[in-house]
């Protein structure tokens, strides 16, 4: 006699063809959740931000890269840049709290997404490794939210070489050029002497 399956393995293999039939609409799903995910958010007193970076929040050392902060309060209410007196301070991780920033961008108000006027700057970050974004900011006036201090852990890829490296590779391969320019009429007359000197050698063997 054959033996009855579990209840529950018969429930599981009743389940998997709808299981299949779901697995497309699953994988639609996972780019939106990878980019949801992708954004950089912090919170400090009652004030969050969310940290983008263009292009697909991975910068490349050397090259420019477009930088914003969507500010709000508790309760969602986007905070522009005009309400807010904020700084921006980019670090070189490891760095000790004493140290300066290396890099101090100005910020403008920008538009990106559904947020209006919020800051923004552009940074070309020198090299790659990890670097610590700072954004700090008070109320330009009132006190419609509490001095805030908001730190962002940013990894730089490797980028492009820069210009002084493609200045420097096309002066070696001048270089290079020059040498093998000078090596060509060298090159003809050895070969003329060889040749010559072949010539010689068969005209005596026949003598």
């Amino acid at each position: 006699m054959k033996k009855k399956s579990p209840p529950s393995m018969k429930k599981v293999s009743y389940l998997l063809p709808y299981a299949f039939c779901l697995l497309p609409y699953a994988f639609c799903l996972l780019p939106s959740a990878f980019v949801a995910s992708a954004h950089n958010v912090k919170t400090a007193a009652d004030v969050g931000g969310t940290l983008h970076i263009q292009p697909n929040d991975n910068p490349r050392a050397g090259e420019p890269s477009q930088v914003w902060v969507a500010l709000t309060r508790k309760g969602g209410k986007v905070i522009p840049l005009k309400e807010c007196n904020c700084q921006l301070a980019v670090y070189a991780e490891p760095h000790s709290p004493k140290e300066p920033a290396l890099l101090e961008p100005s910020l403008q108000a920008i538009t990106a997404e559904r947020y209006k006027g919020i800051p923004g700057s552009e940074i070309t970050f020198p090299k790659p490794g990890a670097y610590l974004l700072q954004l700090s900011g008070k109320p330009a006036s009132g006190e419609s939210f509490r001095p805030f201090k908001l730190n962002f852990e940013v990894t730089v890829a490797a980028g492009s070489a820069s210009a002084t490296d493609t200045q420097n590779i096309q002066n070696v391969n001048d270089t290079v050029e020059d040498r093998k320019s000078g090596f060509i009429p060298i090159a003809i007359a050895l070969s003329a002497l060889a040749l010559a000197g072949i010539v010689f050698i068969v005209q005596q063997r026949r003598r």
